[in-house]
């Protein structure tokens, strides 16, 4: 188990690259700088998709024996997607505890190891925007709307596209 210690010199390190390399499509930083295990991240919409134009902000939590175990992440903007909680946590299978799935929906390949960085969890969530998987939905509203009513779907994004333009 990774003692805080460890935890707390690789969140350095990850926030130390990021400033020094910015990696396009989000920014990110702490949210309080006496606290590594709290970032807030801004996501911007990824281009082509409904969510083009968008700043999405979002809290990342890390627990302590990170990277044992995997951040929670939770959207503080409105984000309208199947695999997004109606509280604004996000639901994808990397963010999901290591080893088997109970509910035999995922590889345990496809969940949490502890190689995974801030970037490649945030660019995890890019693609999520860009490719929702409504076969494992945490917002079961959302999917059924993007199987079956497109475009009710497509003017939801786009109106959270624009709150979140208004909140910048």
């Amino acid at each position: 188990m990774a003692s805080p210690s460890q935890a707390t010199l690789l969140l350095q390190k990850q926030l130390k690259d990021l400033c020094k390399n910015p990696v396009d499509g989000f920014s990110a930083g702490l949210v309080d700088e006496n606290n590594l295990f709290e970032w807030s991240v801004t996501i911007i919409g990824p281009p082509d998709t409904l969510y083009d134009g968008g700043y999405f902000n979002a809290i990342m939590t890390f627990p302590q024996d990170y990277p044992n175990s995997p951040p929670t992440v939770r959207f503080t903007s409105e984000v309208w997607h199947p695999n997004v909680y109606t509280d604004g946590k996000v639901c994808i299978s990397i963010l999901h505890p290591p080893g088997d799935d109970p509910n035999g929906y995922e590889l345990s390949s496809e969940r949490w190891t502890p190689i995974h960085t801030v970037e490649s969890i945030v660019l995890s969530i890019i693609s999520m925007l860009s490719s929702p998987n409504d076969e494992s939905p945490a917002n079961v509203d959302a999917a059924k709307e993007w199987r079956e009513r497109r475009a009710d779907f497509r003017k939801k994004v786009g109106r959270c596209v624009r709150k979140s333009q208004e909140m910048m």
